[in-house]
């Protein structure tokens, strides 16, 4: 894994985020580069998916594995749903090398500017919502 501290703050992915989904007229467009995403993830050790590590309330198979270096906080993560996938992999270009601190205060609001959580089945907004909690937790007991 990398362990290389986020270069941009948060605000500036997530303005990057809106503007490379806005970019996209439709929705078949915006999900198409949202499972583009989630083949970038790197794919998840055997040994990482355990139960610990399974988000809990999602539909699909979901492990995420946290780990501190140097006071920041670094992911792996991985679904057998490449919806879900993509939602994973956009949540780690928002959190990956960030401080607990820096997690835990950060602003979501970037996904209703995209649309996403009004596009969303209730299904994977449920499992968005489980993967947002973790991620924020582990962070927040970091603190």
């Amino acid at each position: 894994m990398n362990y290389q501290p986020a270069e941009k703050t948060i605000a500036d992915v997530q303005a990057d985020l809106v503007k490379r989904f806005t970019h996209f007229d439709n929705w078949k467009d915006r999900y198409k580069y949202l499972i583009d995403m989630g083949k970038t993830l790197q794919g998840l050790p055997d040994e990482f998916k355990t139960e610990e590590n399974r988000i809990h309330g999602c539909q699909s198979q979901v492990w995420i594995y946290i780990e501190e270096h140097d006071g920041y906080l670094f992911m792996q993560a991985t679904s057998d749903a490449a919806i879900v996938a993509g939602l994973i992999a956009l949540l780690l270009k928002v959190y990956q090398g960030r401080t607990p601190k820096e997690i835990s205060e950060a602003p979501l609001n970037f996904l209703a500017e995209i649309g996403l959580i009004q596009h969303l089945s209730a299904n994977r907004s449920t499992g968005l919502y489980h993967m947002i909690k973790r991620i924020q937790s582990e962070a927040q007991a970091r603190i």
